[in-house]
């Protein structure tokens, strides 16, 4: 099932690469088309501009101009000195004062202004320094690359809040839908409540019924011999009376006295003992329910918070990426098929540990990429997390279990235990020294909580009624803030979830296009192989783009960061062209450049 994945996922990241591809041409001209044209639904593109009759026109549109008489006096320009005129046109109304059309001569330095000489005269007199403009333009003119540097980066902000903008309407629709969709949830599970109760009463009131009747048919049966006694004894003293001799009644009377008085006390007994049966059902105080509409006692409450990012400018966010050791993955000694990392993590001395899927193998690497040491498995691993200097925690496939080997210093590699849990484990990483968060897949429950013994529980998170399928998800989590992150490769997401506040954010960026792996980076933000765009996207906690950086590397799939959080490693899914890749990470925060080494 494993290797099936593998050969899917590469397959996947192969096709999905056509959909990043960038169609732009930079340098391209921008086109005009013919105006006269156009009036008719036609259109042609334009070779030729009458400023006469201020049109762009096609040749046979501008041919016209030789053939009337009337249009031989317009001016036709070819359109590269159209565009020069037209710039010639915006210098000069540039140097030109709003206010009295007087070109400017004059800059006032105490007001800051531009001044022609009218404004000189008139509004400036008393200012201490006003120089002539020809004076300083050469001395104090600041390059007007520097304008351009600042309206790229205005450019990069507003295309940045365009997105957040987009963002957030989409996760307002998705939110709303997650709410009905809890509401839905949380109404069937009401609904199976009550549909189990009434099958839990059902059968108890029978099994009440039929004890209740059994005991009150008994009761009747020996009424009606009572009856039936007393009936006999009444006939019986009935015929003595009215036939019988004053012996006979003497003898009857004294005989059937007890007989009378026995039969007496029973039915009164029975008369003192009537009860009368009622069966009923009520509810707990806990669960009393509202008169109808339910909408006017509604059991919570909808909220709608803005908040506002102002954290991101304390984090260092990631400059440039530069290579310093990059590695072939391709089949060596025993190996049966090409690599495929599926884990990597570093170790607290610099080395690098990782996880072949395709050949069932766990490998140590030197800080320069060089393999130093191999141990073999017996099944396909998923993911791989170091738990202490010498030890690391291995998920696996077609099986419940988390392997914990161990890894000396000398690189030598050997198994310590297994532990067995529940969930189908895939992404692994440390919540503390006790526990690690799992990221399972084929369950409703994505992210787990797993202790270093095999205990399990469930996270307080209302997570949307979701399955991923193996492969289509990974996760990590951010110990400062007690966030976990999920990676959706179906919906091109990236979900952060606050543990503390059972809210979310969500990631949906142009930038960030099959999100695979994720890793915690500097100042506890987040790092994002984004497979389609060959790039490691790093977004902050509050889900704002901080920065992108396109590598060397086709379908990055796995990412990890050193201790220090001075390099990262990159693994990559390309079927043929797998590599593994060490960037050292050089960060800029508030606004001022470092390099972490």
């Amino acid at each position: 099932m494993i290797c099936n994945f593998s050969k899917r996922d590469t397959k996947m990241a192969e096709n999905g690469s056509k959909l990043g591809e960038d169609n732009e041409v930079s340098g391209r001209v921008k086109e005009h088309f013919c105006q006269p044209c156009l009036s008719k639904d036609k259109k042609t593109v334009a070779e030729k501009f009458c400023s006469t009759c201020n049109e762009f026109q096609c040749i046979d549109c501008s041919n016209i101009h030789s053939m009337l008489a009337i249009l031989t006096n317009h001016k036709l320009v070819s359109l590269k000195e159209a565009n020069a005129a037209t710039l010639s046109f915006k210098m000069k109304a540039l140097g030109l004062c709003d206010q009295h059309q007087h070109s400017f001569e004059f800059f006032c330095e105490d007001e800051k202004k531009l001044c022609c000489s009218t404004c000189a005269f008139v509004y400036h007199r008393k200012c201490h320094s006003v120089v002539e403009i020809e004076k300083i333009a050469w001395e104090k003119a600041s390059p007007i690359s520097t304008l351009g540097e600042k309206l790229k980066e205005a450019k990069e902000a507003a295309e940045s809040v365009a997105r957040h903008i987009r963002s957030s309407k989409d996760q307002l629709a998705d939110d709303i839908k997650e709410i009905l969709t809890v509401i839905k949830t949380m109404r069937d599970e009401v609904m199976r409540i009550f549909d189990d109760l009434e099958d839990s009463v059902a059968k108890r009131a029978e099994t009440l019924q039929k004890e209740t009747f059994d005991n009150l048919t008994k009761r009747q049966a020996q009424n009606e011999i009572n009856l039936a006694d007393v009936v006999s004894c009444i006939e019986t003293i009935e015929n003595i009376y009215k036939s019988g001799t004053p012996l006979q009644k003497y003898i009857a009377e004294q005989k059937m006295k007890s007989k009378v008085n026995a039969l007496c006390r029973n039915v009164n007994e029975d008369c003192k003992n009537l009860e009368k049966v009622n069966i009923s059902f009520h509810f707990d105080d806990t669960l009393k329910l509202p008169p109808l509409p339910i909408s006017e006692y509604v059991p919570g409450q909808l909220e709608l918070k803005y908040y506002r990012h102002e954290d991101d400018s304390s984090v260092d966010k990631a400059k440039t990426l530069k290579p310093v050791y990059s590695i072939n993955l391709k089949k060596t000694g025993n190996d049966v098929n090409e690599p495929f990392y599926t884990g990597i993590d570093c170790l607290p001395d610099g080395r690098l540990v990782a996880v072949d899927n395709n050949n069932k193998k766990c490998l140590v690497y030197n800080e320069k990429l060089e393999k130093v040491g191999s141990y073999q498995l017996s099944y396909y691993p998923l993911s791989v997390v170091v738990v202490s200097e010498e030890e690391v925690a291995i998920t696996r496939g077609k099986g419940y279990n988390i392997e914990f080997l161990h890894v000396s210093k000398c690189n030598e590699i050997r198994s310590n235990r297994t532990c067995k849990v529940k969930a189908k484990c895939y992404s692994i990483c440390l919540k503390n020294d006790r526990q690690f968060i799992v990221g399972s897949y084929d369950d409703p429950r994505p992210v787990r909580i797993v202790s270093l013994t095999g205990e399990e529980q469930d996270l307080r998170i209302n997570f949307p009624n979701k399955t991923y399928p193996i492969g289509t998800s990974a996760s990590t989590y951010i110990k400062g803030s007690d966030n976990v992150v999920i990676t959706d490769r179906v919906e091109q997401n990236v979900y952060i979830y606050d543990i503390k506040s059972n809210t979310r954010v969500v990631v949906n960026d142009d930038q960030i296009q099959d999100p695979c792996g994720v890793a915690v980076g500097p100042s506890e933000s987040i790092l994002v192989c984004s497979c389609e765009t060959n790039s490691i996207v790093q977004i902050s906690q509050t889900g704002h783009i901080l920065s992108s950086y396109t590598i060397k590397m086709k379908y990055p799939h796995r990412v990890c960061v050193s201790c220090d959080k001075s390099f990262l490693v990159v693994t990559n899914c390309g079927e043929g062209k797998k590599k593994m890749q060490k960037f050292k990470i050089s960060y800029c925060r508030a606004n001022k450049c470092v390099k972490k080494v």
